[in-house]
């Protein structure tokens, strides 16, 4: 359940992020940006940990900042499989979109998840 909630939460991002920077991140519907944020969830399950391994030096150099282009380069491979219906022009643009949904997505899951979490017990 709180899987099917972070791909509903990035698919809101997303139509947020296209709305507000339409001419370089372009989403064709509200469809697109579901299918590209469950597609994106599979790649983070997926390519994300063997990124993040082969990259580790630069990660650890970096204090940890190496993985916003760890993301941003998943998001760039949401780009070419999802075609024309999700568009990131270029890799400046995958980076800013990545920083933002990071930070958005931790201050969701502190502010909203983790409290309602602790309330259940």
């Amino acid at each position: 359940m709180r899987w099917l909630i972070g791909v509903l939460i990035n698919a809101v991002l997303f139509m947020a992020l296209a709305g507000y920077f339409h001419e370089s991140f372009q989403l064709t519907g509200f469809t697109a940006a579901l299918e590209a944020s469950f597609l994106l969830s599979i790649l983070n399950l997926l390519v994300r940990p063997i990124l993040i391994l082969f990259t580790l030096p630069a990660t650890i150099l970096t204090l940890g900042l190496f993985l916003f282009v760890i993301n941003a380069i998943t998001l760039e491979l949401t780009d070419a499989l999802m075609g024309a219906a999700f568009e990131i022009k270029g890799f400046g643009m995958a980076l800013l979109v990545a920083i933002i949904m990071s930070i958005v997505n931790l201050i969701i899951q502190k502010t909203i998840l983790e409290p309602s979490k602790h309330r259940k017990k």
